[in-house]
């Protein structure tokens, strides 16, 4: 990317050997729901000319980026992760589109998600061992950085799509503030809960990212009309003082493998007195169950059309999930709102006094291929408190396959998240010289 930017790589060389990688890569990765070679280098050599021309630049003139297959984005199918929306194609362009198109991003296509972004695995496999899960919802989008399909691809998080597949795949994934980039024109699986999210290579390409296509935007429920934190100029600062940690020693803690468990003990013990650890209150376990409520609630009423009249091409493994959600009261939904509520004011009080709670990405090394993508469960409280999230390909399993660490902050303050993660890299690159 640093190449491309200043002029060193034209953006044919660049969207080329990205191609070249992906012809080298895919058949066993399978990241791709779509890609269109040619779409993408004449993209490419659009950029070259106006770079030649000496016309303004965007931040991101030339680079590619690939887009979860849940994005609307003209000229490009957009399928949904199942065979119902096959071939679906549409005139309408994300808002975040549109914002990588002012960036000069060159588009390259769809990354493979999960059915209808949601639980049911689809054909991604994990770079590091095809024999293994990428995780999911965004599962190529993952995959497609880890591989070296592409620098920087955008993916979506309703519970834990983000993070965890940084996590298994060894990238650096983003998911801002709820309400920092616009979901107009990307598929509503909950109004309430579903974000947008980052991957790339490194803290400052995710922020970079984040900065592109992030604004307010009427359309969407959640956008705030706010200036947003400018994420690189965080990624990029020195903390003034070393930060304080919270760590909460929740009930669930007990699904951490060993391998996971021991590389994030030998975290704690290198930040020593920084980490303040806690016993939270039930309640705060009990938004668990307070997220799958809500998320189940909403994707039933979202997508009730598509479930009503295309029942027979859903998957085994998401119809109980419908069938449930369909048992749901409004009045035990609405009941579920106020506690998300509640959850949301706790965390803007707790933060007066932590920079960052540390915590897992994901249960450990990326499972076997299957249908489950892993456990989300690691993500879900600060997912549903619409909180800054970012996980950091700190650690290495008993296998060899990466595992995230995970820093959560206040909400509108992922600048100084960005920072936090910035220092506690620098710090565990220290201690490791020593």
């Amino acid at each position: 990317m640093t190449a491309c930017a200043a002029g060193r790589l034209t953006s044919v060389q660049l969207v080329q050997s990205c191609l070249d990688r992906i012809k080298q890569t895919d058949d066993a990765i399978k990241a791709w729901a779509f890609l269109d070679p040619d779409a993408a280098l004449a993209q490419a050599a659009e950029c070259d000319r106006i770079r030649k021309a000496g016309m303004a630049l965007g931040a991101l003139h030339g680079i590619p980026v690939g887009l979860k297959d849940i994005i609307d984005t003209a000229k490009m199918p957009t399928q949904r992760g199942t065979p119902i929306f096959a071939g679906r194609q549409t005139d309408q362009v994300a808002r975040l589109v549109e914002y990588l198109r002012e960036a000069g991003a060159v588009i390259m296509g769809k990354t493979v998600t999960t059915e209808l972004a949601f639980v049911h695995a689809n054909e991604t496999r994990n770079p590091h061992n095809p024999d293994h899960s990428p995780g999911g919802s965004s599962s190529g989008s993952a995959a497609a950085v880890a591989a070296c399909h592409v620098p920087l691809a955008i993916g979506t998080q309703t519970n834990g799509s983000v993070i965890r597949p940084a996590s298994f795949c060894g990238t650096f994934g983003f998911k801002p503030t709820r309400g920092t980039i616009s979901r107009e024109g990307v598929l509503q699986t909950s109004v309430s809960l579903d974000q947008i999210g980052c991957f790339g290579r490194t803290l400052a390409d995710v922020a970079l990212l984040t900065d592109v296509v992030g604004g307010y935007d009427q359309r969407d429920a959640t956008s705030f009309a706010r200036p947003r934190p400018d994420m690189a100029a965080g990624a990029a600062a020195d903390a003034p003082v070393p930060p304080d940690f919270a760590w909460f020693d929740l009930p669930f803690n007990d699904r951490l493998s060993a391998d996971a468990r021991d590389g994030i003990d030998a975290v704690l013990d290198i930040l020593g007195p920084q980490v303040t650890k806690m016993q939270p209150a039930d309640t705060l376990s009990n938004l668990v169950a307070v997220q799958a409520r809500i998320h189940e609630y909403e994707i039933a009423q979202h997508q009730a059309e598509v479930f009503d009249n295309h029942w027979d091409q859903i998957s085994d493994t998401l119809k109980p999930v419908i069938r449930r959600a369909r048992q749901i009261t409004k009045t035990e939904y609405e009941d579920a709102l106020a506690v998300k509520a509640s959850a949301e004011a706790f965390f803007a009080d707790f933060f007066v006094e932590f920079d960052a709670i540390i915590a897992p990405s994901a249960a450990g090394e990326a499972p076997k291929f299957g249908n489950s993508t892993g456990d989300p469960i690691f993500c879900t409280l600060w997912t549903l408190a619409g909180l800054p999230c970012v996980s950091l390909p700190l650690l290495v399993g008993e296998t060899g396959l990466p595992i995230g660490l995970q820093l959560i902050g206040p909400v509108e303050k992922d600048d100084r998240l960005l920072r936090t993660a910035r220092w506690l890299q620098n710090e565990l690159a220290q201690a490791a010289d020593a």
